[in-house]
């Protein structure tokens, strides 16, 4: 049974930072790609960032360029969001994401076979 799990989320101001971490279980971690979305209230599930199964490769949405950093710890089955610089819009609700083979294959939801339960990050103006 593959289970991700994220923590870190909070309340922090504008221009504050945060780390997510989501820590996985029941799958080889090293073998697959990661990624990170956000849902706002009202809007769709939206790409945030992925990484390769080494760490080889990483991917921003332009939103998050600059202020964001995805990083993985496979020997601890663990993928990091270092969120810095943050702002209102920000605000949402942070999954991690599992693909299903080692590489990133685009923005798309669709191509990741598991997820987290979400938590949340609220920015305040």
């Amino acid at each position: 049974q593959v289970q991700l799990v994220e923590s870190g989320g909070g309340l922090v101001q504008a221009g504050g930072s945060l780390s997510l971490s989501c820590a996985t279980s029941g799958r080889t971690f090293s073998t697959y790609a990661m990624g990170w979305f956000r849902q706002a209230p009202g809007k769709e599930r939206e790409f945030v960032a992925a990484i390769s199964h080494n760490s080889a490769r990483t991917y921003y949405a332009d939103s998050g360029k600059g202020r964001f950093t995805i990083s993985r710890e496979n020997g601890k089955n663990t993928v990091y969001l270092q969120m810095s610089n943050l702002k209102p819009e920000d605000t949402a609700v942070y999954y991690c994401a599992m693909r299903g083979n080692p590489y990133y294959g685009g923005d798309a939801s669709s191509g990741y076979d598991f997820w987290g339960q979400g938590t949340q990050v609220t920015v305040s103006s």
